[in-house]
């Protein structure tokens, strides 16, 4: 399949998770753990990609990202530890 954008899970510095979606995995971790990534990821640096799922259009991505944003963290492990087999993190794993 062939991945227009993808949904990404970081780990932040004090444990704590930050969803976004992106068409360039590399760059926004990159912008991300340069400090001109989102607000909420500046205070917590660095930041370790965790989890990268492909999907074949922007908006795809971005409702995922919406949907695994409004879940409580105990549902949002449970996402990861059952999703592995759409983890795209092998992937990128030299970042």
């Amino acid at each position: 399949m062939d991945h227009k954008a993808y949904m990404y899970v970081l780990e932040c510095r004090d444990g704590s998770y930050y969803t976004g979606y992106t068409t360039d995995v590399r760059r926004r971790l990159a912008v991300h753990n340069s400090g001109k990534g989102a607000k909420y990821t500046r205070a917590r640096l660095p930041v370790k990609l965790i989890y990268a799922q492909g999907f074949a259009s922007k908006e795809e991505a971005m409702s995922a990202e919406a949907l695994l944003k409004r879940k409580k963290r105990p549902q949002k492990e449970q996402f990861l530890s059952e999703n592995q087999d759409r983890n795209l993190l092998s992937h990128f794993e030299q970042l």
